[in-house]
């Protein structure tokens, strides 16, 4: 569809509203502006633009609607700012993705970043839909190729499932996001981008993802300079986008990046709002903004397609208690574990096996493929139980069979483990059994 569609353009005319509301600034507290005059017209979430006196305008969003004031989030630290400065509450945008969307760059109010004219879809979307009715849902549908050998064996994703990625900074994470949204079995991608650095934008899009792979997927970005507003809608704009393309009956892989930002932007809107933080320094209220993202994705009703989804989470110190990983793991329908020491020593992607699962398992593999990956769990584990005394030189082979087959095919699968698998589930599998089989037959040295 062009971005040009006369029909498209008459609905955007039809939304033009030449009134603009303004109102004055009547006090300033803890980072939050007060504005009266517009308590009738504003909406939480709405964009203003306060006209400071002493310099250029400020851009901020609706906070909070009182009976004779508004509170205002200001998008920068409110210098400048004096009694009596006009604030105007700015049209809003219609949020109203289309299959035109596909291929672009869009903020969390959809407006194009790529430098090219967008126009809104021709229905409007409420970015905070409800999850469909559970007893309406189908099961998890079909395992789905990932390109990645190790996620097509050891940790299988299926259609509809929902998984998420832990990570610390800098082992990869990003880089695996890309890979999944290159290579992985869907229709349409959407990625969203909360938080990010605004240079690593322009390179997850251009250089991780590439232009087949930004063919079939949408990304909406909110970088880390922007407000906390906006970055915590950046999760639920790009959410709204994949519930768009799934009611449309298409299978949509979506990609956030990250969830820890996005409560981190939450914790910043709750503590203004005055919300006391109790968990760890996060307020009461993370627990159900992370649920209730979380149901959103899944499974569709049987008119539906599905939206598969991954994740991410940036977790300091490898802390895998820390309260955004302990609610969303209690969400979701498995985890992948990235290890900083697997990625130091130049394996990716840097998954843990043992750290890992996926809860799509065993119905999700043969009878045949839940052996392989038995076998291979149990040789991983062996090999890691025992990991410090063989780098010690303390292990003697014969004492145990099982560690001397974990040994001898330690090397193989850690290299299997890091394959990339462009040619299908069937071949990763048929690698696997391939590795196991020359262990078995080896015998002792």
């Amino acid at each position: 569809m062009s971005d040009l569609d006369p029909m498209l353009l008459k609905h955007e005319f039809d939304r033009l509203n030449p009134v603009r509301h303004v109102g004055l600034v009547t006090g300033v507290a803890r980072g939050v502006i007060e504005v009266s005059g517009l308590t009738h017209q504003a909406r939480i979430g709405d964009r203003l633009a306060l006209q400071r006196k002493s310099g250029a305008a400020l851009a901020g969003e609706v906070l909070h609607v009182g009976a004779d004031h508004i509170h205002m989030m200001p998008g920068a630290a409110p210098d400048g700012v004096c009694l009596g400065d006009r604030v105007v509450l700015e049209t809003s945008r219609a949020f109203a993705p289309g299959l035109h969307w596909l291929g672009r760059v869009v903020d969390p109010y959809g407006q194009p970043l790529d430098g090219h004219p967008l126009l809104p879809g021709g229905a409007e979307r409420d970015i905070m839909q409800a999850p469909p009715r559970a007893v309406d849902r189908k099961p998890l549908g079909d395992r789905m190729n990932t390109g990645l050998a190790v996620l097509n064996t050891m940790l299988p994703i299926v259609q509809g499932q929902r998984i998420g990625l832990f990570a610390g900074s800098g082992v990869g994470k990003s880089t695996l996001l890309a890979t999944l949204a290159r290579s992985m079995q869907a229709d349409a991608v959407v990625i969203a981008l909360v938080g990010e650095r605004g240079r690593e934008v322009n390179e997850f899009v251009e250089t991780a993802l590439g232009a087949d792979g930004l063919d079939r997927a949408v990304v909406v970005a909110a970088t880390s300079d922007q407000s906390a507003l906006t970055r915590r809608r950046c999760a639920w704009s790009a959410m709204s986008v994949a519930e768009y393309l799934r009611d449309q009956g298409l299978n949509v892989l979506f990609l956030v990046d990250s969830v820890t930002r996005f409560a981190e932007a939450h914790r910043e809107i709750a503590v203004a709002m005055g919300e006391t933080p109790s968990l760890r320094g996060f307020p009461p209220s993370v627990t159900p903004l992370i649920a209730g993202l979380g149901e959103r994705a899944g499974p569709g009703t049987a008119d539906q397609g599905d939206i598969t989804a991954v994740f991410s989470v940036l977790v300091a110190g490898s802390d895998m208690d820390e309260p955004v990983a302990d609610i969303l793991r209690g969400v979701l329908d498995g985890h992948v574990v990235l290890s900083r020491d697997i990625a130091e020593r130049g394996r990716f992607p840097a998954i843990d096996l043992s750290r890992s699962v996926s809860r799509s398992l065993p119905r999700a593999a043969s009878e045949d493929e839940n052996r392989l990956i038995a076998e291979a769990r149990k040789l991983v584990g062996a090999y890691e139980q025992s990991q410090v005394m063989i780098k010690a030189g303390l292990y003697s082979e014969g004492a145990d069979p099982v560690l001397d087959q974990a040994v001898r095919v330690h090397d193989d699968l850690d290299s299997f483990f890091g394959r990339p698998e462009p040619d299908g589930i069937d071949n990763s599998f048929a690698h696997l059994a391939l590795i196991l089989r020359r262990a078995a037959a080896a015998g002792p040295r």
